[in-house]
């Protein structure tokens, strides 16, 4: 039995993914690296939390609206 077109079409991309341009995997790689330290990195960063001072802060509670609560 011969391969079909999708089989082979998926060996030629793996093949251009692997072999092709210069670096392809070594670049993937290289990014996934700088993506792992920096993921490690914010997960460090967020257990020293950063002091807020009082006047830093913003009230976000929303306002009652008191025209329907006098009905």
């Amino acid at each position: 039995m011969a391969p079909s077109w999708i089989q082979m079409l998926i060996v030629v991309i793996v093949a251009l993914l692997l072999f092709g341009g210069r670096g392809r995997i070594s670049g993937i790689m290289t990014d996934m690296a700088k993506g792992i330290g920096a993921f490690r990195k914010g997960l460090k960063d967020e257990d020293d939390p950063k002091a807020v001072d009082k006047e830093d802060m913003v009230d976000v509670t929303p306002q009652k609206d008191e025209t329907k609560a006098s009905s």
